[in-house]
């Protein structure tokens, strides 16, 4: 029988792990416990027989051609089709920061971003000072969305601090990009964006300026193969390796990159493996979006892995047991953290509980035994994920 991940973790523990995040930071204190008992499935039980009323789902997702547009659009596409009562559709979007600001604001249901927007968007911070959106929950962790620097061969760039003085584009202003492009550059040693003769240009428009040579180089953020990176390569440019001195300084700060090959004969012309640094992908929804399509949306996207890796490919290989290693990776990003509220910074630990069901397990047994696993780990020292 085919093992899934019910609503308990995919819309309830993730979720705590989010929302504990948000109650913590308004009081200010560490310690901060969630499970599959928490947030919005709190008191859940098995999901009603009825159906439900008709849901409308509004999914952003990136510009047209990176891979998250793809992406979305399959997994609507899914939703859709299977779930009778859900309108779903996946739309165009300037990428993570708007996809969450849209959700913040009502414009939009589910979405994907990469884990560390979603992380400040919920306490307010960075890009989303000033307006937290505290009620944000994470339905599932997808996979790492690498960063992808290529670069002509006549501009002679061959790391990251030879973008110095060079036509380079960095996406659109005040984008996710454009904070990968600001990050990546500083530590490099280059002051941003002053360094940098900066182009705030959508991937498909930096792919045809490199393919006319008008540009340097250009920052994308896409699963791989990405069709503007494609675009390029097939004119002749390159990608440049993220070195491991780059990861560790970026990590000091920022603790939820992580290092990512991009295999050799991805892109044309790539005769080797390239490293660079890539952030986990995750899929959320708003707050108020009702238990049973949370439930629903969670269930048919799991149950249905494997037909939505083959749509698309950068869902290929993904499984619930992979949830288990998220979310120790955020755990241990969210101890790292350094938050800041009303001009004091201080520090967050999160435990979770974490249970796995085969499809007929009952939904209330599922819930119980992941909140059961959280105390556990409570009682056990705390900063920890209990899975058995």
């Amino acid at each position: 029988m085919k093992k899934v991940l019910s609503m308990a973790l995919a819309a309830a523990l993730m979720v705590g792990v989010l929302a504990g995040c948000g109650g913590n930071n308004s009081a200010g204190q560490s310690g901060g416990g969630s499970s599959a008992g928490a947030g919005s499935s709190a008191g859940a039980s098995n999901p009603p027989s009825t159906e439900p009323d008709p849901v409308v789902i509004n999914f952003p997702t990136a510009g047209e051609s990176g891979a998250l547009y793809a992406v979305g659009a399959a997994i609507t596409n899914l939703w859709d089709t299977k779930i009778p009562y859900v309108s779903a559709s996946s739309q165009a979007s300037k990428g993570g920061i708007e996809n969450l600001n849209l959700t913040s604001e009502g414009e939009a249901q589910v979405s994907i971003a990469i884990s560390s927007n979603c992380l400040q968007c919920l306490n307010g911070t960075d890009s989303f000072e000033g307006y937290a959106y505290s009620d944000l929950k994470v339905i599932a962790g997808l996979y790492f969305n690498p960063n992808q620097v290529v670069v002509t061969e006549k501009s002679g760039i061959t790391d990251l601090a030879g973008v110095k003085g060079k036509h380079f584009a960095v996406a659109a202003a005040g984008s996710s990009v454009e904070g990968e492009c600001k990050n990546h550059f500083t530590a490099a040693g280059l002051n941003y964006p002053d360094d940098i003769n900066c182009e705030y240009l959508e991937f498909k428009d930096a792919a045809d300026m490199l393919q006319n040579g008008t540009i340097d180089g250009a920052w994308i953020m896409s699963g791989a193969p990405a069709a503007a990176v494609t675009q390029a390569c097939t004119s002749g440019c390159k990608l440049l390796n993220v070195s491991d001195e780059i990861i560790a300084e970026l990590q000091k700060t920022y603790p939820w990159y992580a290092p990512c090959t991009i295999p050799a004969g991805t892109y044309p012309g790539q005769d080797e493996d390239v490293q660079t640094s890539a952030i986990k992908m995750v899929m959320f929804c708003r707050g108020d979006l009702s238990e049973q399509a949370v439930y629903d949306l969670t269930k048919t996207f799991w149950e249905n892995i494997d037909q939505l890796g083959e749509a698309q490919a950068n869902l290929k290989g993904l499984t619930p047991e992979e949830a288990l290693g998220q979310i120790q990776n955020l755990r241990k990003a969210i101890a790292s953290y350094h938050f800041r509220y009303l001009n004091h910074d201080f520090r967050i630990t999160a435990t979770f509980g974490l249970s796995f069901a085969e499809e007929d397990t009952d939904f209330t047994a599922l819930v119980n035994l992941a909140d059961e696993r959280m105390y556990h780990g409570k009682k056990n020292g705390k900063n920890t994920v209990v899975a058995g």
